[in-house]
């Protein structure tokens, strides 16, 4: 018996090396910020003067901050704090850029306006403009991860219109048209299932520039509000005690490279797999 169409992708999945390799350093920085209750050594707001600049090794795996703070438990916390956002602002970009994406992809009438201001909103650069929302709304974990859905929506919402658009003139469409069905029936039924592919791709490079940005957003002090543990605001603490202390800035700085790469080669092979004119390609 043939496979189902999941099946058969997902066996191309695993025998893809670029998604296992992400696949397999994404989930380690994924359970790592699960188990941060579990897997630490101390409280990572606990000062110590008297263990400050200590280097990596013994009591402190990581060594400690200019406050003697454990650096172990700070990157940890660090690591869920960046999972709990990335995650944060891949599903408001599911829900509100497919939304947006689909009522502009399908009804003509919507697809000027909503165009325009996607847009407005992508003509500044992406860090730029999540530096705006956030000096407007204040640092807090909360308004980086609305800022964030703001800068990365439009981008969703114009891959998803994309998908809609050559969707929208299939013949399978226009069967369930001239069958009766309501715009809302073959939008739910019969045109977003087949706009999921470029979706989960999307996403999963969305949730690399999410953890991305909300480090460089913390590491200028409008993120998460110290002594709130985030990669970014280890490093801004730490880059001037670069020559005395390195490992202070360094450990993070390494943490969030895995992720990011981790996340970009998952995605490059989602993007493999799933996209089939690159599966057509000898």
């Amino acid at each position: 018996m043939d496979d189902s169409p999941l099946r058969a992708t997902l066996r191309r999945l695993l025998r893809h090396r670029l998604f296992v390799t992400g696949l397999v350093l994404f989930l380690i920085i994924l359970g790592i910020g699960v188990a941060a209750p579990w897997i630490t050594d101390a409280d990572p707001l606990k000062i110590g003067f008297r263990t400050k600049f200590l280097p990596p090794g013994g009591q402190f795996v990581f060594g400690t901050d200019n406050l003697g703070r454990s650096l172990w438990s700070r990157d940890v916390w660090g690591a869920r704090l960046s999972m709990e956002i990335g995650v944060a602002v891949v599903v408001l970009n599911a829900i509100f850029g497919t939304i947006v994406g689909a009522l502009s992809g399908y009804f003509q009438a919507l697809d000027g306006p909503i165009m325009r201001i996607n847009d407005a909103l992508m003509a500044f650069p992406a860090i730029l403009l999540a530096i705006g929302v956030t000096a407007v709304l204040g640092p807090s974990t909360e308004n980086v991860i609305l800022a964030l859905a703001v800068v990365y929506v439009p981008r969703t919402a114009r891959i998803v219109r994309a998908s809609v658009l050559v969707l929208r003139e299939s013949e399978f469409v226009q069967a369930a048209t001239a069958a009766g069905a309501s715009h809302w029936r073959i939008l739910r039924t019969h045109i977003l299932p087949n706009a999921m592919a470029p979706l989960i791709v999307q996403l999963s490079f969305l949730f690399a520039y999410a953890v991305l940005t909300e480090a460089t957003l913390s590491f200028l002090g409008l993120g998460a509000v110290p002594p709130t543990p985030s990669w970014g605001n280890i490093m801004a603490e730490g880059r001037q005690y670069m020559q005395d202390a390195p490992w202070i800035i360094t450990l993070p700085g390494v943490l969030l490279m895995i992720t990011v790469m981790g996340l970009n080669l998952l995605g490059d092979g989602l993007r493999d797999v799933l996209d089939p004119r690159l599966r057509l390609q000898p």
